[in-house]
């Protein structure tokens, strides 16, 4: 594989890339760049989750050496979204859950390596570094760097300030060529671009955000708004029957932002088609290699939603089937992780 096949196979199926000229550089220079992407352990992966980590399957069969941290102190720093007593069967079950969508979306979770803030994050170097950014960083400069990804208000917690910085530093840490994350990480990666030296500044990859399925924003705390990586086949009939879905129209239709974005994507993969099965009499089965052809169809009428749901919510169980399976087969995870849910 060239290096432009490298780089398309990287960038594809993303929201923005901060550059595409660092990328092939990285790939002419270095036999295996290190990407990394963060997470903090709080709520429970969804759908959303899955769209950002099935971009790691195209990273390992790009050829790059690929880190997650499981961001366990960040947890706790935004807000106290997750206890400290609860940290460790968070990371745990976060580790699982990410493994189960790699895997799911034809990578192999053995090629990637899992670190834990905790492993690195309260010992030197690390410690010094970050009191010298505390020193160097306005408190201004990190509410605007984090403002998409922690908690703001106009008298905020230190947590949420240090969380920012601690982002921005473990790239340098970890030793990452690029940095990957949700286009609200954005912020937070153009901040150590800025930080730190040209030799040290990482190229940077962003996936999108999904809209939530009842319009929107896909909310954590609406559970309709979103597919939880434990629902059954039932429970996504219910939810895409029921999500916003315009007839023709594309914007924040979350229906169709989980077709481009995950089924495709994983289908390709599989060298499967997506098949929209309806009667003779309103024009006959539909079966689609590319999502392009599937979304000019929809905003021309030739795809009506009453036709598409029923198609989209088995494919997209077809999809996290593997990864409820996984989950469910370890009760205990769940239960550690979050008791008040899962007593």
């Amino acid at each position: 594989m060239n290096t432009r096949d490298r780089t398309e196979l990287i960038t594809r199926h993303t929201e923005e890339t901060v550059t595409e000229a660092e990328i092939e550089q990285l790939l002419d220079e270095r036999e295996r760049p290190h990407a990394y992407i963060g997470y903090a352990p709080t709520g429970e992966m969804h759908i959303g989750h899955f769209t950002t980590m099935r971009k790691l399957a195209d990273f390992i069969a790009a050829g790059l050496e690929v880190t997650v941290l499981v961001a366990d102190l960040h947890a706790h720093l935004d807000d106290e979204k997750s206890p400290f007593e609860l940290l460790d069967a968070r990371a745990t079950y976060y580790e699982e859950a990410i493994r189960g969508m790699i895997d799911a979306a034809g990578g192999n979770s053995d090629d990637v390596t899992f670190v834990r803030g905790t492993d690195y994050q309260l010992e030197e170097p690390y410690t010094l570094e970050l009191y010298q950014l505390i020193a160097d960083t306005t408190i201004s400069r990190a509410k605007r760097a984090g403002s998409e990804v922690v908690r703001q208000s106009d008298n905020p917690n230190l947590g949420g300030l240090v969380y920012t910085l601690m982002q921005s530093l473990d790239v340098l840490a970890l030793d990452a060529d690029i940095a990957y994350g949700g286009i609200d990480q954005r912020g937070i990666y153009m901040l150590s671009r800025e930080l730190f030296d040209d030799d040290e500044t990482p190229a940077c990859v962003f996936a999108p955000l999904l809209s939530g399925l009842t319009g929107g924003k896909m909310s954590a705390s609406d559970a309709g708004s979103k597919v939880n990586l434990t629902d059954d086949a039932t429970e996504i009939d219910e939810k895409i029957q029921g999500a916003y879905c315009p007839q023709g129209e594309v914007e924040d239709n979350g229906v169709l932002e989980y077709l481009e974005y995950l089924v495709f994507p994983v289908l390709d993969e599989r060298g499967q088609q997506f098949t929209v099965e309806r009667p003779d009499e309103y024009g006959g089965t539909l079966v689609y290699e590319r999502y392009g052809e599937l979304e000019a169809d929809y905003r021309s009428g030739e795809l009506h939603p009453a036709d598409l749901k029923p198609s989209a919510a088995t494919a997209i169980s077809a999809v996290v089937d593997p990864v409820r399976e996984r989950l469910t087969d370890q009760p205990e995870l769940l239960a550690d992780a979050y008791p008040d849910r899962y007593e």
